[in-house]
Parts: C-alpha cells; structure tokens; sequence
C-alpha cells in the first residue's frame, strides 16, 4: 500500500491532487486543520493535512473485518415494492439477452432521409440500443412526412429529436431527495462514488436546506472508508455512527431518532457477490422510513449496469444516481437503462469536487448532456 501526505488549501484541491497521483482507487485516511479553517471555501482556512493511501488489492483484507451474523432482521411488513422490482427484474432479465445480440442490429436503417440517416448514425456512436433507437428514429420519419415540405422538415430535424428525447422521459420522475422519509441509503457496487456523492447530498442539506443531519456507514470492508466519511462529517459539523451489524445499526438509529435525516452509506463490493445484498438486508433495515437510491457510473459497460440493478432488486430501489459524468462524452446508456428498467432518476454528479459538482436530475439536463457535442458540430 502507497501512503503520501498532501497540504492543501481546500479539500476539493487535496481530493484533485490524490485522485491525479491514485486514480479512482485513493482513500483518505486522516485528514485535519493546520489552523483554524472552514469548509471548501465557505470559511477561510490557512490549509489542510491530508494523508491518501492507495492498494491495489482493496480486498486481501477483507476476512478480518466481518459482521456478527446476528438472527436476520424481522421481515418488513411493508411489500409495496415486491411487484414493481419483479417487473424490472423481468424486464432487464429479457434486456440483457437482447444486449448480448445488439451488434447485429446497429447498422444503418435502409431508406431514410439523408438527415435522419445522420441522426441514426450519430444514435449508434453514442451507444443507443436498436430497440430504442428505432423507436426514436420512427417517431422523427412521422414528423418527417408530415412536413409542409422537405425544406422545412431538414430545417426542423434536429429540434424533432430534442423532442423525441424528452418526450421519451416524459413518463418518469426526476429530481432530488425531498425529505419526506427520514433516512437516505445510497447502494452500489464499489468504485462508482457512492461516499463522494453522499457526502455531497449532506453538505446541500446542511448548508442550504439547514436540516439537522447525521450519517450512518456500514462500510466496514474497504480501506479507510470509515475515516474517509469521518472527514466529511467533520467539516460538515455531523454526528456519524459506524454500524457493523443490525444490533449497531438500531443503537445508531435511536441514537439519531431526533434528527431530520439521516444519511446511510452501505459498503461496496463487487456487484457479482450474490451474498452481497443479502449482507445488505441483514444490517440495514430496509423499512418504509427509507428512500433507496442506486449508484451506477456512467462509464460502465451497459450489461454490467443492468446486472447491478438486477442484482439490487431484493432492495426497493427508489431512484438512480449517475456519477462520473465529467468521465465520458457518450450517454446513450443512460437513456437505455432508463427505458429497460423503468427506474427514475435522482442526480447526476459532474466530478469529485464536493459539495459543487451534483446536479439534480430533470430531463431538460439530461437531453442537454447527449446533444451537448452534436450541437456544436451541427
């Protein structure tokens, strides 16, 4: 394990610094105030100490830190969720056997006009599945014909498909965590920035919506994940608890039972563990106080994103979260998962600078995001 100290100004700059010389991979493992300071540029701050550690194999240690298997936890009486996550389940079950054949599928669609055969061309290279695809590219050839004249449908093909887009998003919801549940769980396969991205969600919550907020981790397996979300608690000025197993998450959750919200960060582990989730359930209770929301990185591969939430779907999922938006150019795969599996949206974060770079999802954004590029060429 590599282990190197950095003197910063902000922690967004230690964070910048740690993530250029450790990638992705970086923890913190201490971090303090030479002086007096504040937080991220909210309050001046002479600097910051801030130890980074980085192992290639995360994971060797990871038998000495388990939780007491207590008796599991009582079921939870309300199965609301049982129909819809056995819909999606269903659903990415019969998608992911369609992703297996796509490449069959993505040449051009004979016939079309020149510009929709662009547009066609352009869906392919930003990762749009067939099925969606044509559906988009059906719906701009009905505009198409229907036009006064072709002068007039090649001048409007490009605000057809930012039509098309958010009509197709229609049907969904987006937007931010509201408050009306007193408990946040963030869930996800490791790596994708769950602890970065729920750090920033507390930080709005404090900052701006001055709530009354503490955090629960049950990320005992990863190194220094404890002390990572510590710092932030720190600078946010928030209690945390560590649970270990469902005996400590209920002492954290009594202890906490006057706050407004209360974050949950889960541990993550490799999205292929079957007795992952199953963990999951036997420290966190899943009850109707919670709101669920599932962390994917935009850049995954589409197959690995639909096994993650099939895997998930034992857990009500309220809503998605897409991070490392600021990693990729391409987001066809955010619309597929979108329309595979039915699953609505909470944010979408833009790098690792906390709090800033968190956006709350709305279709106007994420249209935004695909046709960003193409408008600059078009």
């Amino acid at each position: 394990m590599k282990i190197k100290k950095y003197i910063a100004l902000t922690m967004p700059e230690a964070m910048k610094r740690i993530r250029e010389d450790f990638g992705n991979d970086g923890v913190i493992l201490n971090s303090k105030e030479i002086r007096t300071g504040g937080f991220f540029g909210f309050f001046t701050k002479p600097a910051l100490e801030v130890i980074a550690a980085h192992d290639p194999d995360p994971y060797t240690q990871m038998e000495t830190i388990k939780p007491n298997k207590k008796r599991p936890t009582a079921p939870v009486e309300d199965n609301s969720h049982v129909i819809e996550t056995a819909v999606v389940n269903d659903r990415i079950q019969n998608r992911e056997k369609t992703v297996k054949g796509e490449t069959d599928h993505q040449g051009p669609l004979p016939g079309l006009p020149h510009p929709i055969e662009g547009i066609n061309k352009w869906l392919i290279t930003q990762g749009f599945q067939s099925e969606l695809r044509r559906k988009l590219i059906d719906q701009m050839l009905r505009k198409w014909y229907q036009a006064e004249s072709d002068v007039e449908a090649k001048r409007s093909t490009e605000k057809w498909l930012e039509d098309c887009l958010l009509q197709l998003l229609s049907d969904y919801r987006f937007g931010e965590f509201n408050y009306e549940k007193k408990y946040l769980n963030l869930i996800g396969p490791t790596g994708v920035g769950k602890t970065t991205t729920i750090a920033k969600i507390a930080a709005d919550t404090v900052l701006n919506k001055k709530k009354k907020a503490a955090m629960i981790t049950t990320d005992t397996y990863r190194i220094a994940a404890i002390d990572q979300l510590k710092t932030y608690a720190e600078l946010l000025n928030i209690p945390i608890e560590v649970a270990y197993n469902s005996d400590d998450f209920k002492r954290a959750k009594q202890k906490f039972a006057d706050f407004d919200i209360i974050f949950v960060d889960s541990a993550g582990r490799n999205f292929k563990d079957c007795q992952y989730v199953q963990a999951l359930k036997e420290i966190i209770h899943f009850d109707t106080e919670m709101e669920n929301y599932l962390v994917l990185s935009l850049t995954s591969k589409l197959p690995d994103m639909l096994q993650v939430i099939n895997q998930f779907t034992e857990v009500p999922i309220h809503k998605l979260v897409f991070t490392k938006k600021d990693e990729t150019d391409t987001f066809g795969d955010l619309f597929n998962v979108i329309d595979n599996t039915g699953l609505d949206v909470a944010y979408i974060t833009t790098g690792q600078n906390v709090p800033d770079d968190i956006i709350e999802a709305n279709p106007t954004y994420i249209v935004s995001l695909l046709l960003e590029d193409r408008n600059k060429d078009v």
